[in-house]
């Protein structure tokens, strides 16, 4: 097996993963199934983007479109209206700050790159527009490659599986095979929770997790706030952060090294205390 891969490349800035790193969550949508709405104005996200670096994020990941399941496909004019000017203004306040585009589509992760973003996040893994996967490999920045069952507007209609974890599994050595023919270098793998996936193969992928380290590739964890969380606890996204930081442990512990949340603060305290408790050596009394 080879070594995992802790260096990516973001533009000439070396984003480093040797120990687990959050990414913050910057929804400039109005409809987001958390936070959808909530930052109206460049001037509010801006605040967003200031506290959240502050709070210990790593890495700001700007969408423009909502995944959040139902959700259509917005017209590509809106996205670029929605994620560039955000995308500028924090390249100018905060110029070392590594962004990512959250985006399905190869001509506003092109012109986000161009904009100030070094990292494209693509939730459809090229499925949805036939020219990401050529534009990635152009552009030369990290790829977040994540596996979903269907389109946000159905994948959760009917996901079926014979085993979730075999088959995200055999989709990312596929698609990994697709990109490494292409030339792209740096690729990060997102199993998809709640992407096209009921709460049971969510809780089975979560189990099963350490699989994909078969690939040393870096995972990407985003489980923030989501249903397989409030739905099990009969609450709502609002009171879903304490299961947020229980399922990121257990990820933690079993090789995540990106955790994508909307509550960066609880999640880097999250990944302190973590390191701690596997830092600390035993001693017999």
């Amino acid at each position: 097996m080879l070594h995992q891969q802790t260096t990516l490349n973001c533009n000439g800035q070396l984003l480093d993963l040797t120990d687990p790193i959050v990414m913050g969550i910057l929804n400039v949508t109005p409809d987001s199934f958390y936070d959808g709405g909530k930052y109206e104005n460049v001037k509010v996200m801006l605040k967003q983007v200031e506290q959240m670096i502050k709070d210990g994020a790593s890495i700001i990941d700007v969408g423009g479109m909502s995944s959040r399941p139902g959700a259509k496909i917005i017209d590509e004019a809106e996205e670029l209206n929605r994620v560039l000017p955000i995308i500028q203004e924090i390249k100018q306040y905060f110029p070392k700050k590594i962004i990512s585009i959250d985006t399905v589509r190869s001509g506003v992760a092109a012109k986000s790159v161009e904009a100030g973003a070094s990292i494209i996040n693509d939730i459809s893994a090229g499925n949805i527009d036939k020219k990401m996967f050529s534009t990635v490999a152009k552009l030369g920045v990290p790829y977040i490659l994540m596996h979903m069952q269907g389109k946000p507007e159905d994948m959760q209609q009917s996901p079926d599986y014979q085993d979730v974890t075999v088959e995200v599994l055999d989709f990312f050595i596929e698609k990994i095979g697709q990109l490494r023919d292409l030339g792209v270098k740096d690729i990060i793998l997102d199993p998809g929770f709640g992407f096209g996936k009921t709460i049971e193969h969510n809780y089975h992928l979560l189990k099963k997790l350490t699989i994909f380290k078969i690939l040393d590739l870096s995972l990407l964890i985003g489980i923030s706030r989501k249903s397989m969380i409030y739905k099990v606890l009969n609450n709502s996204p609002q009171d879903a952060l304490n299961g947020t930081t229980v399922l990121n442990t257990m990820a933690l512990d079993r090789g995540a090294k990106i955790l994508r949340v909307h509550d960066v603060k609880e999640a880097r305290e999250t990944i302190t205390l973590w390191k701690q408790l596997n830092n600390t050596t035993t001693k017999t009394l």
